[in-house]
């Protein structure tokens, strides 16, 4: 009896220690330590989140003259997933996407998805429109949950990702200018927007000849060309 009760008290005494050493997850309650800052954060500050724009209001933004809205869901298979993976340079949890469509008559006038990707500590959701050529056609923040760094919601920081597409870099600076104090969702947001650019590159555009592929090659082309006739 004596035995299990000093195991007991031995976990309570670990769970303690684990609250509140920096850098060890919180067992007993969600406790995050900032090490800019070095303090800990506030309860507000944990609980913080800041609506943008919901789904609804995005979406009209992103399709302001498409006929109709319609939503694919895009479910990856392993291979699929490390492809992409691979092609942005880093590793995701999820396996399925939404993909919402805009359309005028027959023809598709581009694609949006809704990202959630961690800024510092939590993560934000923003949405990402890419037209039906693969250039990122808009980004809006729609929910940004941490307390510094909503920055990244501005026009004149997200006017940057427009007409990016998967042969640009989209890497902060490299062609994504930080903000100071927020450069960690600034990294976040360069890393959805990627990855939006190359599923819509990958699973909608390439099927019908206006992928990556295509456009390098006519990039390809151009060049050899201007070479020869001095263009």
């Amino acid at each position: 009896m004596f035995s299990r009760l000093s195991h007991i008290i031995n976990i309570l005494l670990l769970v303690g220690i684990c609250a509140t050493v920096p850098g060890r997850p919180a067992l007993a309650a969600e406790r995050v330590y900032d090490n800019e800052l070095r303090r800990w954060l506030t309860p507000e500050e944990m609980s913080h989140a800041e609506e943008f724009l919901s789904e609804e209001e995005a979406l009209k933004v992103m399709f302001p003259n498409s006929q109709r809205i319609r939503k694919d869901v895009l479910r990856l298979s392993q291979d699929q997933k490390q492809l992409v993976e691979s092609r942005i340079g880093w590793r995701f949890p999820e396996e399925a996407f939404e993909v919402y469509i805009g359309e005028t008559g027959a023809a598709v006038d581009g694609y949006a998805i809704i990202q959630n990707t961690i800024g510092k500590h939590k993560p934000m959701t923003y949405m990402v429109g890419v037209d039906n050529k693969g250039r990122v056609s808009n980004v809006e923040l729609l929910v940004f949950r941490e307390s510094r760094g909503s920055e990244v919601g501005t026009k004149r920081f997200n006017y940057q990702f427009e007409g990016k597409t998967v042969l640009d870099p989209i890497r902060i600076n490299k062609d994504i200018i930080n903000i100071s104090g927020a450069t960690m969702s600034v990294r976040s947001m360069s890393a959805g927007v990627k990855r939006v650019t190359v599923l819509i590159d990958e699973f909608y555009l390439k099927p019908i000849g206006l992928g990556s592929d295509t456009v390098a090659g006519r990039r390809s082309a151009r060049g050899f060309f201007g070479s020869i006739f001095g263009d």
